[in-house]
């Protein structure tokens, strides 16, 4: 892994990507809140489809097969994708949204000091 991402996977840019991909097929009308989070649904689906059936030790070794380990960054990048387009059109900045949860659920669920690390 590398200290700096390429400059095509900055987040940003991948949103402006998607959203200019999206803008030159004339998909905009289609891409509402409902079917976008629809879509998001979807896509988690077809993830979890790849683990249904697996034991637990199965489904910590799915990417040593190439193809199984394929299909998971595919879905991956598809729930990322929808998730990126629904938080565009409604002006959401995951980070942020991420950051604000993580702080509330540190408050939510405090470091247990009985507790054997």
């Amino acid at each position: 892994m590398t200290d700096h991402p390429h400059p095509a996977h900055d987040l940003a840019a991948l949103r402006r990507r998607l959203a200019e991909f999206a803008a030159a097929r004339h998909w905009q009308p289609y891409h509402t809140p409902k079917n976008l989070v629809a879509a998001l649904s979807v896509e988690a689906s077809e993830l979890v489809e790849i683990f249904q059936w697996l034991t637990p030790e199965e489904s910590a070794r799915v990417m040593t097969d190439p193809d199984t380990a394929h299909r998971v960054r595919d879905e991956v990048a598809d729930v990322l994708a929808y998730l990126l387009q629904f938080c565009e059109v409604l002006d959401v900045d995951p980070l942020a949204a991420l950051a604000a949860k993580i702080e509330r659920n540190e408050l939510r669920f405090p470091v247990r000091k009985d507790r054997e690390s």
